[in-house]
């Protein structure tokens, strides 16, 4: 799906990020879908290189993607420690609305894939409220666990009656890598993007973070009071072993080997195959 140039790439951990800001995100998206490059995007901040560096299973779904943008301030701010100054956060929310307010993609046709029971058709009624001239031509609510063989033929036949353009995916990392990766090259559609939680805040479930919050790199804090029951666990799990990881990443104490796109590509392959055969 790509072919990048590893050195251009901000390492962390072993996943390479691309150092990136928003207009360059938009640029290369809307060059995707004018020549029809099939691919996903992923949005990775701690949460997903955490997820990546304890299963190393997960890494091809980022080596293989379009594009990974860096979703979290600490990726930005390992991008400046590695010479990217330019680098900036680009959010799964914000990067949705980006897409459907700017000209580059007037007309283009939109599907959304995730949420709890009901969120997505919200999020539809939300969107073409706030975007008259959107066009989403359909929704689907997965079930919290891996599709069936039917449910993937299903969701097939519905997207291939559709052809949408863009599928928005809001499963949450890794279940929405994972599925990009799998499903990409059977789904009729040019691009995918893993958006996360972007489902809850542009329904109103979940308040956006004030711009000073993010620049801090407090954001995950303010999610954490929002929803403590559900998030204490990841950041008290996530976010010291992070810390620790990267202070040995950058002293040279230790090295996180990272999938290159060679590599990437034969795991694609091998697992598209696997997917057919079953």
């Amino acid at each position: 799906m790509r072919a990048p140039d590893n050195s251009s790439l901000v390492d962390v951990l072993g996943v390479q990020i691309a150092p990136i800001d928003m207009n360059g995100a938009i640029a290369q998206l809307a060059d995707a879908l004018h020549h029809r490059t099939k691919g996903y995007v992923c949005l990775t901040g701690v949460h997903g290189v955490m997820e990546a560096h304890r299963n190393p299973e997960l890494r091809p779904f980022f080596a293989d993607s379009l594009l990974t943008a860096p979703d979290g301030i600490p990726m930005v701010w390992l991008g400046h420690w590695q010479g990217h100054t330019t680098m900036r956060q680009v959010t799964g929310p914000d990067l949705m609305l980006e897409v459907l307010s700017r000209p580059e993609f007037a007309g283009r046709t939109h599907f959304l894939f995730g949420g709890k029971p009901g969120v997505a058709n919200e999020l539809r009624h939300a969107l073409q409220l706030r975007y008259p001239a959107t066009r989403i031509l359909g929704t689907y609510t997965p079930p919290f666990r891996e599709l069936s063989p039917q449910e993937d033929d299903d969701l097939i036949a519905t997207v291939a009656s559709l052809r949408p353009d863009i599928i928005w995916v809001g499963i949450s990392t890794p279940r929405q890598e994972r599925f990009m990766h799998r499903m990409l090259p059977r789904l009729d559609t040019t691009l995918m993007f893993g958006v996360g939680a972007a489902f809850d805040f542009h329904t109103g479930r979940i308040r956006d973070s004030p711009k000073w919050v993010k620049s801090a790199g407090l954001q995950w804090l303010d999610r954490l009071i929002q929803d403590p029951r559900h998030l204490w666990k990841r950041y008290l799990r996530n976010n010291p072993t992070f810390l620790w990881h990267i202070l040995l990443q950058l002293s040279h104490l230790r090295t996180y080997p990272s999938v290159s796109s060679d590599a990437a590509a034969a795991s694609s392959s091998i697992l598209h195959k696997v997917g057919h055969d079953l």
